[in-house]
């Protein structure tokens, strides 16, 4: 029995799992099986969806996101979104609309010492800096979800120009730098 049936879990395809159980659970199990989806995908990241269907008013979904995945500049119009940090460390990067940082939000899992959520209620361009190998999140979002209603921001590359986003990427992470602590600005 492969692991997505042992967990009861319907795959709808590399990245995306359904938990097809009544009463959803995620614990240390769920955790290690979307790290592993994670690090065996082209880009690098997998969830495990505690809703059923892209329909369903409120989205809950247990996310893994690998060392190096490109998570493109993005909003969602008329969206609220929440992450509670469950292992990890990240920096979100809020942008403008033409791509400048307007804020950092430092966050990790609970033992590093930063701040472990985030609820992102306005419509804004943010992207995910992830430090160390994995990040896992809890991500809490309402329904339904329509692709139309996620903007990619027309600033930043797309994920197949490699060469271009690894430059921007390296852009950002420098940028984003300058917002730490250290360096004297407020988050």
């Amino acid at each position: 029995m492969d692991a997505a049936a042992e967990l009861k879990l319907r795959r709808l395809n590399d990245e995306v799992f359904v938990a097809e159980e009544q009463v959803v659970r995620f614990g240390a199990q769920q955790v290690a099986f979307v790290k592993r989806q994670a690090a065996v995908n082209a880009r690098r990241r997998a969830r495990i969806c505690a809703h059923k269907s892209n329909e369903d008013n409120l989205h809950e979904m247990l996310i893994a996101i690998a060392a190096g995945s490109y998570i493109h500049p993005h909003k969602h119009i008329g969206k609220v979104e929440s992450f509670h940090i469950v292992e990890g460390t990240v920096d979100i990067v809020l942008l403008d609309d033409v791509g400048a940082i307007v804020g950092v939000l430092e966050l990790g899992d609970v033992s590093t010492g930063r701040s472990f959520y985030y609820r992102l209620s306005d419509s804004m361009f943010h992207t995910l800096l992830v430090h160390g190998d994995f990040l896992v999140i809890h991500e809490v979002t309402n329904g339904p979800f329509l692709k139309e209603e996620t903007i990619l921001a027309p600033f930043a590359p797309p994920e197949a120009r490699r060469e271009e986003v690894a430059a921007y990427v390296a852009e950002i992470v420098s940028a984003a730098a300058k917002w730490h602590p250290s360096a004297g600005r407020l988050k």
